[in-house]
């Protein structure tokens, strides 16, 4: 009930009239049965704003810290991403990753639709950068499509660190659905799922016009942080919090 409250009343009205969203390609997402939509990662608002122009319902992986917040703003957020569809995912690899895989598993057992960004976090500078297999696993395993999705302009509107959009107009694109029935039964066969993840990260390069980074950006983002701290500021920094 939440979840219709907040596409057909409250949020989805509002992301339509800051964003107002050109939709491209609707015609490749399914009607009924279960999917992946896999898409580029630009903006905090990309969680709300292709629930709000989908005819379906889409449960998207977020990650675990939308849900852990501390005190009361923790929860009160917690239950806002709960109540639109996201399903809390631990990125911290390993078994946390075979969590995750399960939690979409699930999703997509139910014949829904499952979104998740490949990239595994939010683009930083607007690049589109390696995708982790996880969603590859996942398609060969379920025996679904994915649809490849590119979101432009996003980035502008709300950078990282934005907290309110700026008004403007922005492009959701929808590729062909992409079949990997070929690969059943192969999930488990490193080469194949790295194959297939490239395979869909290339649909959504060549859709989205991206400079394509062939390193995983929560990698880049980690060594940039040391770098900072490394610096004369983040030196300075860290001895006044020391004092």
């Amino acid at each position: 009930m939440f979840y219709r409250l907040l596409k057909y009343v409250f949020l989805g009205p509002l992301l339509k009239l800051l964003f107002r969203p050109r939709i491209e390609g609707m015609e490749n997402v399914p009607e009924s049965g279960a999917a992946i939509v896999a898409g580029n990662h630009l903006s905090f608002s990309d969680h709300f704003l292709m629930p709000a122009i989908l005819p379906r319902r889409i449960t998207f992986l977020a990650k675990a810290e939308y849900f852990t917040g501390p005190g009361l703003k923790g929860r009160l957020t917690a239950a806002f991403f709960r109540s639109a569809g996201q399903i809390p995912v631990d990125r911290s690899g390993g078994k946390a990753s075979q969590s995750a895989i399960g939690a979409g598993l699930e999703v997509l057992g139910r014949g829904e639709l499952l979104g998740i960004y490949p990239e595994g976090t939010r683009s930083h500078d607007g690049r589109l950068y390696r995708g982790r297999t996880g969603v590859a696993v996942m398609a060969v395993r379920a025996g679904v499509p994915v649809i490849p999705c590119a979101m432009v302009g996003t980035f502008e509107l709300q950078p990282p660190g934005r907290k309110l959009p700026r008004i403007g107009r922005v492009t959701i694109r929808f590729g062909r659905p992409l079949e990997f029935s070929r690969f059943a039964g192969m999930d488990e066969q490193r080469a194949v799922v790295r194959a297939v993840t490239d395979e869909i990260m290339y649909e959504i390069l060549g859709m989205s016009g991206q400079e394509y980074v062939d390193r995983y950006a929560g990698d880049v983002k980690a060594e940039q942080a040391r770098q900072a701290q490394q610096t004369p500021q983040g030196v300075t920094g860290r001895l006044r919090r020391r004092g």
